[in-house]
């Protein structure tokens, strides 16, 4: 609505992901240091509850940037400590269902926000500045449920110790297994870009301003529900299999959306890449809380979104840079081939981490 160009969306997009990236070390650190989770997390979700009102006052992209900016550094703040919370609170053997579940209601509210946006865009004639204004709510209501309803488990028992500062020598105390997850899962976000290009790519194919949040609604819909099984699978088999699928299913994705040239075919594309992030998202987070130091948890959670966020900058450049240059095609198609190298190399491994439901033990 404001005219940006697809290189600029993808730019903003893959920013500000990576600085919430960036901001998950610090905020893990914090959490860890202070052997908190709670106050870190209240402080994320606060931040981010207060840029929601810029939305729909912004007159320009530079408000766009700078609140979409802040409230991805709301999303760091609290992303890793959150991550390490479900870890100390959930018993080890059903870490995976535990993510999944997170990441099931997660994507339920996805679901329901889009679909929110889409019937209220119809009531109210396409103003998507008043319907951006519903999103208000819900962000502060959020707040108002950490501080009243989530409890942290008695300090002491996970994460015992005196600390008093997080040393470069703490990274090198992180185990080469979880060296090999964060490795994994940079070259899995580098096969993948911002959900913002599904909504670019409904457009081009002629979907009106009114029903785009629908093809947010059918990837977050199977990524809901799937999220719970598929992490409930990852404590019964082994990661390699869940992961060499959802490498798969992107390919299968990337492929039915590059070839799209109407709306269903989108739907189709959106769906599938709801499916191959129920199959990882969940997984790659049990994975970093099987191999990470329970001291250093919620450090080895920041540390592994920061190389995945910054991965995500560079697919996400990547693809806008190739959308504005040849075309759409090309962003999606290039996404295959990265996906099935990826898939390629995981075969190509003796082990991959988490090959065995034991190896958490």
């Amino acid at each position: 609505m404001l005219g940006a160009a697809v290189t600029t969306v993808g730019a903003i997009e893959g920013v500000a992901e990576a600085t919430g990236s960036i901001t998950k070390v610090f905020s893990g650190a914090l959490s860890d240091l202070l052997r908190r989770r709670k106050p870190v997390m209240l402080f994320g979700y606060a931040l981010s509850a207060c840029t929601k009102p810029v939305f729909p006052l912004a007159s320009s992209v530079g408000a766009i940037f700078a609140a979409r900016f802040v409230d991805r550094v709301g999303k760091g703040i609290r992303g890793a400590p959150r991550d390490a919370l479900v870890a100390e609170i959930a018993p080890p053997r059903l870490r995976g269902a535990a993510y999944g579940l997170r990441q099931a209601l997660d994507s339920l509210g996805a679901v329901l926000g889009p679909l929110v946006a889409v019937v209220a865009m119809a009531w109210l004639d396409d103003r998507i500045r008043t319907v951006m204004w519903i999103a208000v709510l819900p962000a502060f209501v959020a707040v108002v449920v950490l501080v009243v309803f989530v409890r942290e488990p008695a300090r002491g028992q996970e994460g015992r110790g005196s600390r008093s500062a997080l040393r470069r020598s703490d990274f090198a105390r992180l185990p080469a297994r979880y060296w090999g997850v964060v490795a994994l899962g940079s070259v899995f976000t580098l096969a993948r870009f911002s959900e913002a290009f599904l909504v670019l790519r409904a457009q081009s194919v002629g979907l009106s301003a009114g029903h785009v949040p629908l093809v947010i609604i059918a990837m977050n819909a199977s990524y809901a529900s799937l999220a719970y099984p598929s992490g409930a699978a990852a404590d019964r088999v082994g990661a390699r299999a869940l992961l060499f699928a959802g490498f798969a299913l992107l390919v299968a994705a990337d492929l039915v959306l590059a070839a799209a040239s109407s709306p269903w075919p989108v739907f189709a594309g959106a769906a599938l890449w709801g499916v191959h992030m129920a199959l990882t998202q969940g997984l790659l987070a049990k994975l970093v809380a099987d191999t990470a130091l329970a001291e250093l948890r919620a450090t080895a959670f920041g540390v592994f979104n920061l190389a995945s966020g910054v991965a995500l900058l560079l697919a996400s450049t990547i693809a806008g840079a190739l959308w504005s240059a040849i075309g759409p095609e090309a962003t999606f198609l290039a996404g295959a081939a990265f996906a099935a190298l990826a898939a390629l190399g995981l075969l190509g491994a003796r082990r991959g981490p988490g090959h065995s439901p034991q190896s958490q033990r």
